[in-house]
């Protein structure tokens, strides 16, 4: 073995996504200035938590942090996946911030993955575990992965700040993704979603699916919001309540938007004074998520902003053929990501404006990744 050679990076932005790249394309990272200037500087809870998520599922990486915690290297490992693994995420982030590496990581396991995740299931940060569900898997679909293997449960909730929630995610591996032809966004043709309680009055739920139907129904007859109303072990350990809602158009886009509301432990709070923070009536919380889904959908594009980081990664894995996407604005999160895949990668697309339609056409040509490690049958 020669020695390692390590690429350098600075500073603690999209540190996720940059672990799940030096992964996928084994070059071992490090990482400076970890938040040094901060009055708690080095990485956070999650942070480290996502590192030894890292550990489980891949065999052999080697990570190492100095005594600060501002410095980190790297060394990615073969991706193994595996069944009946389990993972706690704490509750400093919710489960969302693992799924989205998590889940590209389990398309180039050596096995499929299947793995128990405990922690925050919704909060108002990421992604909940329903957009996921609804949106991101339907996602991975079009890049040829099979939707039978593809499987997220949710077996209890958990909101902030103490958490308590459990998924099961399933992700089959593939031997490469598909290259994509992707830019007729289609019209919305219906809308679809979940509202969820735990440890409050079921009452809020359907207050909330009130709210949101007022908004829809002006527009679109087929509105069906469902409710998911949990009590007991399956509702975690804090009370909250929230929404998930789902636009799918008439060419399979699915556009989502979600928020929960729950009391939050902010750092340094003291658990005393609690009481004094009021949480967003639910009339409002169906309002202002029907509303916020609506502006996603006007935007334009095959995906709503949360997902075009995955959707540009999925791009950049194919192939070596055109993939070619349409998204609307692009969001701080996307262009992050594009930065990231030509450092990583070594993948640029070309980005075009179409004024018409004010969105955003990006094409690229992929890097070919192929699982080396998945037995052929």
């Amino acid at each position: 073995m020669g020695k390692t050679t390590y690429k350098r990076v600075k500073g603690s932005q999209s540190l996720r996504q940059r672990l799940l790249l030096s992964t996928l394309a084994s070059t071992a990272v490090i990482v400076e200035d970890i938040r040094s200037d901060h009055t708690w500087p080095g990485l956070r809870p999650h942070e480290v938590s996502l590192l030894r998520l890292l550990e489980k599922v891949c065999d052999d990486c080697v990570v190492e942090i100095n005594e600060t915690g501002t410095k980190l290297k790297y060394k990615p490992g073969i991706i193994m996946g595996g069944k009946h693994l389990v993972h706690d995420c704490g509750v400093s982030r919710s489960i969302g911030y693992f799924l989205e590496p998590l889940i590209v990581l389990g398309l180039f396991a050596k096995k499929p993955l299947s793995i128990r995740l405990k922690g925050i299931t919704n909060d108002s940060k990421d992604p909940s575990v329903d957009t996921f569900r609804s949106t991101t898997l339907p996602i991975l679909k079009r890049f040829g992965v099979p939707a039978e293997a593809l499987e997220l449960k949710i077996e209890s909730r958990g909101v902030p700040p103490q958490g308590g929630g459990e998924i099961l995610l399933s992700v089959p591996s593939v031997q490469s993704l598909a290259a994509v032809t992707w830019i007729d966004e289609g019209m919305v043709k219906r809308i679809r979603g979940v509202t969820f309680s735990t440890r409050v009055s079921a009452q809020f739920e359907n207050t909330m699916i009130h709210a949101a139907r007022g908004i829809f129904n002006r527009l679109l007859p087929d509105v069906h919001i469902f409710t998911d109303h949990r009590a007991g072990p399956q509702a975690g350990k804090s009370p909250g309540y929230g929404i998930s809602l789902v636009a799918e158009s008439t060419s399979g886009c699915c556009i989502s938007c979600d928020t929960t509301v729950s009391h939050r432990l902010e750092e340094g709070d003291e658990i005393e004074g609690e009481e004094k923070k009021e949480l967003t009536p639910p009339e409002d919380v169906g309002e202002q998520t029907a509303s916020v889904l609506l502006s996603e959908i006007e935007q334009g594009g095959v995906v709503d902003s949360t997902h075009q980081g995955l959707l540009f990664l999925l791009c950049a894995l194919s192939p070596q053929d055109v993939s070619k996407v349409r998204v609307g604005k692009l969001s701080p999160y996307g262009i992050e990501t594009l930065r990231n895949i030509r450092d990583f990668l070594g993948v640029k697309f070309v980005i075009k404006p179409d004024p018409s339609t004010e969105t955003v056409i990006l094409k690229c040509v992929g890097c070919g990744m192929k699982n080396l490690s998945r037995k052929v049958s």
